[in-house]
């Protein structure tokens, strides 16, 4: 009479657990094994994997020792299969290959078999992102392209600092030109000091 109980309780257990959403995070081009397993004794009759958003159509079905791919959803054709072709301990994992961002949503296994209904085992929650897309890829990209504008003012090279030595250099040029053409008008000036006019100098020749 215990055993009874205690087996009606682990089931139950069981049960309420499988209601429990599983995260699951992917990224595009992986393959994915999306988990679940039968409770029950005896072969497995019919197999269900669903995603909630597709109504009719499965992920995965199988019946009679066998899978359909004409009950299955377009975008899955060729994508799924089960991870263990005998089931072995009850075994309905499928595995899920080549994910891609339209993959993301909720998947359901429900399984029938040993004389029993069908019955919800498992839900999962998929996520797929982009190759690269995990958090601190964008982070790490934006770590080298400071590297990258670091590397650029050690050598001269930012935006800041290219327009102002040009001018500095323009600038001091100016400068010392005319200083230099300064200095030669006074060099000048100082050898050749200035004559008289030529009127005043014929002026003083025929006075004396």
């Amino acid at each position: 009479m215990a055993a009874r109980r205690f087996i009606a309780l682990l089931l139950f257990v069981l049960a309420s657990n499988a209601e429990d959403p599983q995260d699951i995070k992917a990224e595009s081009g992986d393959d994915t094994t999306l988990q679940c397993r039968s409770h029950g004794d005896g072969n497995i009759l019919l197999l269900e994997w669903r995603r909630t958003d597709l109504k009719d159509e499965y992920v995965f079905f199988f019946r009679d020792n066998r899978s359909y791919e004409d009950n299955q959803h377009p975008s899955f054709r060729g994508r799924v299969q089960l991870k263990d072709p005998k089931m072995k301990d009850g075994d309905v994992s499928v595995i899920l290959k080549n994910v891609n961002i339209n993959d993301t949503g909720s998947y359901e296994c429900r399984v029938a078999g040993g004389g029993k209904a069908l019955k919800l085992m498992n839900i999962f929650n998929l996520t797929v992102t982009e190759t690269g897309d995990k958090e601190g890829g964008d982070k790490e990209g934006g770590d080298k392209e400071g590297g990258d504008k670091q590397r650029g003012d050690k050598d001269g090279n930012t935006g800041g600092h290219v327009g102002l030595i040009p001018a500095g250099v323009i600038v001091a040029v100016i400068v010392a030109v005319i200083a230099v053409v300064g200095s030669v008008i006074l060099y000048k000036r100082k050898k050749n000091p200035s004559v008289p006019p030529a009127d005043e100098t014929d002026a003083l020749k025929y006075k004396y």
